[in-house]
């Protein structure tokens, strides 16, 4: 049976492709509106539709009578970074995606490998999701029939099965279902339920809340489809796509409007509290799709907000036994970023005993949206909320408190205690020194439109290549070079590790970072020679973000490493810089045409020491290195053995190829010796002969030993003792 909401929906369709010049599309739709309005049985209702059937079969009419759009003027084309299989969207139009930041790099396709990794994590949960792209502002939306997503319904967690009695509709919950109720989604609303999603509630309520305070749509933005006025819409053939930032680009994630329903005819979804909207059960649904399902661990607003908006995620503790932190300067940096609408949000409990929790009304490990931060009078103050709605903190400046809410504070933050205390919807305030007696963390998602430039790579990091623990050697690292100006401000470097399974979430044991040395862009092999210019935390989140403060005077060439602690299996990752004037990312070279691994032993006589012990030195094994035709190459020759032992190696020259070429050196020594590993790097080698020895630092010590020789050009190795 016909609806009036179903034929104002496909009016609304026919209006947008007529806007969009699609004459053909915006003729069937006119006509299918006509037909259905005339078909209506309630003769008032069909009265009352008749002079949009007029209308819309004028325009039809109109329509036949014109040519077609200039093929000049065709659909939108694909953007940065891609090729067409693989475009996600990059800039459609400041309301739908913020600004669009520009390029900063020659490079604007992904590689053979960038592709791979981004068709590799499209796999997510035992489903597809595929970028985003341009074609999917023109997906089909309206159906004969309801549409049901052929993935079929999302496993519920245990809680939601001790009382679910089915799938319902949104169509069967209300009379006249709307996305959104009014001119804004009002975080208000919102009411989590037996889903623990408390860091996603609590994320659609800053990111709503923004929309509201900037009236700059980024989160209602992601929700498809849309009217001609580009704002979401509720569609009676139940059909919704999401656009959300996951796995280093925007990803489509289709939905039916199924929710689960319990036997007291309540949502077991988190809901608007105004029972004709639903933005707030079907964005949760496509999260929880992504994430495998209702029988969510719980993340953190870090991996939300940027699911969500694609804003760029950071961490700040709460408090912290580093001699140089500094709490005022945390909150005056959250300060302003929230009120200038420069970031988004959110805080987090620590553990709390039950005591504490009773005592405080907060609860343990539990996430709160962040909606206004103030000082008066010195104090420095934060109104949050509880994605439950309900449940108030009960200490200082609570509604409770009957000492500290004075009648110019009150009317300074437009808050009274006695009228809050009527009604607990999960709002209060709270003072500084608390948060930090009861808080681990802040939450922080930065807008990307803070700068003008962005570039982004899409790597894959072999569980094969380099060692389990990366304490003694980088070397085998994913390494690369940046490249900034002389001038003022920072780089920004977000690491985003790809997840394609929810039980990562569960059993996290993954902990990445990214080091940053100055070492002038070259290849960095030992961890902590030269020291880290930024020494990263390795966190077990999928995102770190690390700043490198650009340099007034100079400009300057880092090395950035991507580090993991304790390496076990094959890890897909994004690495993403951001900044306010150009810069170079690019991955570390060069290619070795030539790779050679050997293994030997120092045993018995051969095990002779280093130079320290010139009797013994020369009877350690030594190879022989013919290296050309080409002129020069590039040399890297690595040394392992037993971290017990510190080794060491020397290349000597024993001829050139050209007589007339000066050799660069007579010898060339590891330096230091260090345990179980040492490299030499070497760049522009002659063609010729050299000598390779390894050895031990102290005679005597027997062991085996590993030897790899890379080169860019042919190199043949001989073993001469």
């Amino acid at each position: 049976m016909t609806s009036e909401g179903e034929i104002r929906f496909i009016l609304g369709r026919a209006l947008d492709a007529d806007e969009a010049g699609r004459k053909d599309d915006a003729i069937d739709l006119y006509g299918q509106a006509v037909e259905k309005i005339l078909r209506l049985e309630d003769r008032e209702k069909r009265e009352k539709l008749n002079k949009f059937a007029k209308q819309a079969l004028d325009r039809a009419e109109e329509l036949k009578g014109i040519r077609h759009q200039a093929s000049g003027q065709a659909a939108p084309q694909s953007s940065r970074h891609s090729p067409t299989v693989l475009q996600p969207v990059k800039s459609i139009s400041p309301s739908r995606a913020g600004p669009a930041l520009e390029i900063s790099g020659a490079r604007h396709a992904y590689t053979n490998e960038e592709k791979k990794v981004l068709e590799h994590t499209s796999h997510i949960n035992a489903k597809v999701y595929v970028p985003f792209m341009d074609i999917d502002l023109l997906e089909k939306f309206h159906f004969p029939m309801p549409f049901t997503d052929k993935d079929g319904p999302l496993e519920l967690a245990p809680k939601q099965k001790r009382d679910f009695v089915s799938w319902v509709r949104v169509s069967e919950l209300c009379e006249q279902p709307q996305l959104i109720v009014g001119d804004h989604a009002d975080f208000y609303s919102i009411r989590q339920t037996v889903v623990s999603d408390c860091s996603f509630v609590a994320s659609l309520a800053v990111a709503s809340q923004f929309e509201k305070k900037f009236r700059r749509r980024i989160l209602t933005s992601i929700i498809y489809p849309r009217n001609s006025k580009d704002e979401p819409i509720y569609n009676p053939s139940g059909k919704y796509t999401i656009r959300m930032h996951v796995n280093g680009i925007p990803r489509k994630v289709v939905i039916d409007d199924y929710l689960p329903l319990g036997r007291y005819n309540q949502l077991l979804c988190s809901y608007s509290s105004n029972k004709s909207e639903f933005w707030v059960s079907l964005l949760e649904k496509a999260y929880m799709k992504l994430m495998g399902g209702y029988d969510f661990p719980g993340s953190n607003s870090n991996i939300d907000l940027h699911a969500l908006t694609g804003w760029i995620p950071e961490r700040a503790l709460v408090k912290s036994d580093e001699p140089d932190f500094n709490a005022d300067a945390v909150f005056n940096r959250l300060q302003e970023g929230l009120s200038m609408g420069r970031c988004l949000v959110t805080v987090a409990t620590g553990e709390l005993t039950d005591a504490e929790a009773e005592r405080t009304g907060l609860v343990s490990t539990h996430a709160y949206a962040v909606l206004d931060m103030r000082e008066v009078d010195g104090v420095k103050l934060l109104q949050l909320k509880n994605p439950w709605s309900h449940l108030r903190w009960r200490g200082n400046y609570s509604e409770l408190d009957v000492v500290h809410w004075t009648p110019e504070l009150q009317r300074t933050l437009g808050y009274d205690p006695k009228l809050a205390a009527t009604y607990d919807n999960g709002v209060f305030w709270i003072d500084y020194r608390s948060i930090m007696n009861f808080f681990d963390v802040f939450y922080l998602n930065w807008d990307p439109a803070l700068f003008q430039y962005t570039y982004c790579i899409h790597q894959a990091w072999s569980a094969g290549i380099g060692p389990t623990k990366d304490a003694y050697n980088v070397g085998d690292n994913p390494q690369f070079s940046l490249t900034v100006p002389a001038g003022r401000g920072s780089v920004w470097i977000l690491l985003t590790r790809h997840i394609t399974s929810i039980e990562d979430f569960r059993e996290n044991h993954e902990y990445i970072t990214v080091l940053v040395y100055n070492s002038n862009g070259r290849r960095v092999y030992y961890p902590t020679d030269p020291p880290p210019y930024i020494d990263g935390v390795r966190i077990n989140s999928p995102h770190y973000l690390c700043k490198i403060r650009l340099d007034p005077g100079a400009e300057r060439r880092y090395t950035l490493v991507v580090s993991q602690y304790e390496k076990t299996a094959t890890i897909y990752y994004s690495l993403r810089a951001y900044s306010r004037t150009r810069f170079e990312l690019k991955p570390l070279g060069p290619q070795y045409t030539t790779v050679e691994n050997l293994s030997g032993e120092w045993k018995g006589r051969t095990a002779g020491g280093c130079q320290n012990h010139p009797l013994t030195y020369k009877n350690n094994p030594l190879y022989r290195l013919h290296i050309g035709p080409a002129d020069t190459s590039d040399l890297v020759i690595e040394l392992r053995g037993p971290k017990v032992y510190q080794v060491g190696l020397e290349l000597t020259v024993v001829s050139l190829a050209d007589e007339t070429v000066t050799a660069p050196f007579v010898s060339q020594k590891t330096g230091v010796y260090r345990s179980g590993f040492c490299v030499l790097d070497l760049a522009g080698i002659p063609a010729g002969v050299y000598q390779v020895r390894p050895s031990t630092f102290l005679p005597d010590q027997e062991s085996p030993f590993f030897l790899k020789v890379k080169s860019t050009t042919n190199v043949v190795i001989e073993k001469l003792a």
